[in-house]
């Protein structure tokens, strides 16, 4: 089942209130901001990943998805102003 990031009724960001550990039982209960890697959605997340599995290569990632390297280049600006807006 895929995490839910963003609240149905008004899109703001949902926060963690509770974990539980599926050995012993365990339960974490609070209010826990997401990391910030986590409040993207999963193409993002799997874009960042793609980007570490290939050395941080720009290029090589814009080879394998048959993109131009500013294509990509501008993909990978976009996630980081993202990203950047997510760690105010």
């Amino acid at each position: 089942m895929k995490l839910p990031i963003l609240c149905p009724s008004c899109d703001h960001t949902l926060n963690v209130s509770q974990m539980k550990c599926p050995d012993c039982a365990t339960e974490v209960n609070g209010n826990y901001e997401l990391p910030v890697l986590l409040k993207l959605s999963r193409e993002e997340q799997d874009f960042i990943l793609n980007f570490f599995l290939s050395s941080g290569s720009i290029k090589e990632m814009a080879k394998q998805a048959e993109l131009s390297y500013p294509t990509m280049r501008n993909k990978m600006d976009d996630l980081i102003e993202k990203v950047k807006q997510h760690k105010k």
